[in-house]
């Protein structure tokens, strides 16, 4: 933008205004924000079984192992490598040793049957194995049908 300098000599200078600019930033900084918070919550989704009967279990420790093959110790992270000892931290903080298992419906027996079997050389007394309630039409996609 051209524009006259304050003395008055009719010379041309450039001034560069940042409030554009600074308000692209900020939208831009609000809309990763946004959507960083959606994608690390859509990464630990767990399609979990249905049951008929659930109760609510608030002790212990859960592990939740996605169909991804990632796993985690209440809702931290932990790389396979170190699943066993950050479990028994886990375990020792709590007072039932009580490991609650999320896993997706797509997780592998022989997967489940591995970590929960980790699970109990860290010193879990108690295995239970998390599940959503299921429909009263017992299909579990909450349709009926005729």
């Amino acid at each position: 933008m051209a524009v006259n300098t304050p003395q008055g000599q009719g010379g041309v200078f450039w001034e560069i205004n940042i409030t554009p600019l600074t308000d692209i930033f900020l939208v831009l900084l609000i809309i990763f924000m946004v959507t960083a918070s959606v994608a690390v919550e859509s990464a630990t989704h767990v399609d979990l079984p249905s049951a008929a009967i659930t109760t609510p279990e608030n002790k212990g420790v859960i592990v939740t192992y996605t169909a991804n093959h990632e796993l985690f110790v209440n809702s931290k992270d932990v790389p396979e490598r170190e699943f066993e000892p950050v479990l028994h931290d886990a375990l020792s903080r709590v007072d039932a040793k009580v490991v609650i298992f999320q896993g997706d419906r797509m997780v592998l027996l022989g997967d489940m049957v591995r970590i929960l079997d980790i699970a109990k050389m860290a010193g879990a007394d108690q295995i239970a194995i998390a599940a959503k309630r299921a429909t009263p039409t017992g299909n579990g996609s909450g349709a009926t049908s005729s």
